[in-house]
């Protein structure tokens, strides 16, 4: 069985580090907060104290971080991976981070004899302990191959989109458009409750008609019941969408509507909703209508 270090264990980390000791792959652990660990030991897996102990004689050292500052740490600090990796060694790396640093870290694992995938995921916090996440990756498919039971174990699709770097852009092209789909949704539902139409009744429109969208379907009941409890966070949308800024304007792709998403979502982190689920969008539109959207809807589901 293959041996696997598993670092970062936020949101999505922990539960897809869970889903690889339930179908029996040995695991080692770390996390910045130690206290992270201990669940995952109860289910058997190892606590390592820094990333290069986790990634230490390792067959495949799979890293979720939550951005370039901190994935610069795991990798290249004195304790980091890129001290530890033995030659052949697989690293995959599901965080969200800029495709140049991708690219970077690709070229700093090969010329220590290893291989990197870079294979960012989509799916919220309930996919991922499903096991039911989608993987973009960019890398070599034979690697992708040899390692598809790992992939399996986390996920119910993968799809190889190029060489390293794609899955990074993949990620950021992708999470764009979910953030103007919930700025899109926040809208319509601000539209239709000012002007006197249920917030339930609005909703069913929407996911039966040809406005719907998988925001809808994922966040719309949420948005009525004002439950912003977090499954993927504002902040971390906020920070992907400026990820997208950066990559559009590099390479000279008008994205005015990425401009604006990115404009909500930053007024909603400056007013505190940060930590909360990036539906919490709304309540910039909740606060210019002057009432919850879910305050007159007609039926509870």
């Amino acid at each position: 069985m293959k041996q696997i270090g598993f670092i970062g264990l936020g949101t999505m980390g922990a539960p897809m580090a869970s889903n690889l000791l339930k179908s029996g792959f040995q695991v080692t652990v770390y996390n910045r907060t130690a206290a992270k660990c201990k669940p995952l030991e109860e289910e058997g897996a190892q606590a390592a104290a820094t990333p290069q102990a986790a990634a230490q004689g390792k067959d495949v050292i799979i890293t979720m971080i939550s951005n370039d500052d901190s994935i610069r740490e795991v990798f290249y600090s004195e304790d980091g991976i890129l001290a530890a990796l033995k030659p052949g060694a697989v690293v995959i790396d599901s965080s969200t981070i800029s495709p140049g640093l991708v690219k970077e870290i690709a070229a700093a694992v090969e010329e220590r004899g290893g291989s990197f995938l870079d294979a960012p995921v989509t799916g919220s916090k309930p996919a991922a302990i499903e096991g039911t996440l989608v993987f973009m990756v960019g890398g070599k498919a034979e690697v992708i191959e040899a390692h598809r039971d790992i992939f399996d174990t986390m996920g119910r699709l993968l799809l190889h989109m190029g060489d390293n770097g794609s899955g990074a852009v993949a990620k950021l092209a992708h999470n764009t458009m979910v953030g103007i789909h919930n700025v899109a949704l926040a809208e319509g539902f601000s539209i239709a409750v000012k002007n006197g139409v249920p917030a339930d009744k609005f909703l069913e429109l929407v996911q039966n008609g040809s406005a719907g969208s998988k925001q809808a379907e994922l966040k719309g009941r949420k948005i009525i019941d004002n439950d912003f409890s977090n499954q993927f966070s504002l902040a971390l949308m906020l920070k992907d969408l400026k990820l997208a800024s950066s990559l559009s304007d590099a390479t000279g792709v008008p994205t005015p509507m990425l401009g604006v998403a990115k404009s909500m979502f930053q007024a909603g982190f400056n007013h505190g909703y940060g930590d909360e689920d990036l539906s919490a969008v709304i309540k910039s539109y909740e606060e210019w209508i002057g009432r919850k959207i879910g305050a007159n809807a007609t039926t509870r589901e």
